[in-house]
């Protein structure tokens, strides 16, 4: 396979974890929440999946039902978290950010107590595999190009469908920009604060399952997601709120951040130790920019949700 185009597949699948993140993240703020707690639900999600594949281990299951369980084990996990912190910020009225920060300290931290007791051998070398189905055998690229890079892809299409051409996804993006008046309309706000919260905490910890058990497939792949879990939130800035555009950014964010490694074993490229940190900056400095130029711009479309961090008494209304 040509090294440019291996390039391109391998930073596409490197951002899928971005893609899982900053999709759940969008469900979320579109409520009118920021989770700054995803770094430590994507975390939380790659150890609940791992957990459950240790735990069933050589139990003998047919391999779909493997990579269900896997699934089913980091999605219920992850959506613990995120029911944490609805619970936290939507009937206690805590203060979102302070919450989040909290959830990611405490789902890092947990993260790092649960795997450091799985056997590697048992959670990671029989399934993955299974996870990187069809493409298994092959040592390029494409290996990465399996059941968890589809369903993610998949899940920020549908995502996209369902808030921007369903009355469900209409009542939500209502929500997010004024709850007060969608209140008024009969929509019930905590209803819908609670499912949107808790599904995108969901999507998000695939994120970090997807990250552990398929791309990296490694032991040590857990110390280094959290910062992955920031990065899919700078992402929602540059997809501009819009879950299909994740699919885009995800290439990009992949390509930026995995430029240093790439142009460092091109023939006759020097590039020296202080220079490769520099240069994983770049997804952050591309989304800055995108900030400041929707931000000229002014588009009402490209501009965070309203209500966006700001917490809804409906006894204030």
């Amino acid at each position: 396979m040509n090294i440019w185009l291996n390039f391109l597949i391998d930073s596409l699948a490197f951002g899928v974890t971005f893609m899982y993140g900053s999709t759940g993240e969008i469900i979320t703020e579109k409520a009118g929440h920021l989770n700054l707690g995803i770094p430590g639900i994507m975390c939380m999600g790659g150890a609940g999946g791992c957990l459950v594949l240790n735990m069933i281990g050589a139990s003998g299951l047919p391999g779909f039902l493997i990579v269900i369980l896997g699934i089913l084990g980091a999605v219920l996990m992850a959506m613990l978290c995120g029911a944490i912190y609805t619970f936290m910020t939507v009937t206690l009225r805590a203060n979102q950010n302070v919450t989040g920060l909290a959830l990611t300290t405490f789902g890092v931290g947990l993260m790092k107590v649960i795997m450091s007791k799985l056997d590697y051998a048992v959670y990671l070398v029989g399934p993955k595999a299974l996870y990187r189905w069809p493409f298994a055998g092959q040592t390029n690229a494409l290996q990465y190009l399996g059941i968890l890079f589809f369903l993610g892809i998949a899940i920020a299409i549908v995502a996209s469908i369902v808030l921007f051409r369903t009355k469900k996804g209409l009542h939500l993006r209502a929500v997010g920009e004024n709850p007060g008046t969608a209140d008024a309309a009969g929509v019930n706000v905590t209803q819908y604060k609670y499912a949107a919260t808790i599904i995108g905490s969901g999507i998000a910890g695939l994120g970090g399952f997807y990250y552990i058990i398929d791309y990296m497939a490694s032991q040590e792949a857990y110390l280094s997601l959290e910062a992955f879990g920031w990065l899919s939130i700078a992402l929602v800035i540059f997809a501009l709120w819009r879950p299909h555009m994740t699919i885009l950014g995800s290439l990009v964010f992949g390509f930026l951040f995995s430029c240093s490694s790439f142009i460092a074993n091109i023939e006759g490229i020097n590039v020296t130790m202080a220079a490769k940190p520099l240069m994983k900056m770049l997804p952050y400095a591309v989304t800055i920019l995108v900030l400041i130029i929707s931000s000229v711009r002014n588009k009402r479309e490209n501009q965070p949700p309203m209500s966006l961090g700001l917490p809804y008494f409906r006894e204030e209304r």
